[in-house]
């Protein structure tokens, strides 16, 4: 004697609010324009510029540990 299976009840709000529902794309494709020869270059030269600077670019040192100095020299 197994049990009965039962009809699935649909919801009315379910059922009245579905055609705003889209379906999303299951994996996002990102594509990037195709630039002209100018645009790359420019590209290139902004690249080099912002290697150049993290390369030589010395962030300053952390203010906690400067602190943490000063208290233990009192």
């Amino acid at each position: 004697m197994g049990k009965k299976k039962k009809a699935k009840k649909i919801s009315v709000k379910r059922e009245r609010y579905s055609k705003f529902r889209k379906e999303k794309p299951s994996a996002m494709i990102l594509t990037s324009p195709d630039l002209t020869d100018d645009q790359i270059k420019q590209k290139r030269t902004d690249e080099t510029k912002i290697d150049t600077f993290w390369k030589h670019f010395r962030r300053p040192p952390e203010r906690f540990v400067v602190e943490r100095k000063a208290r233990s020299k009192r």
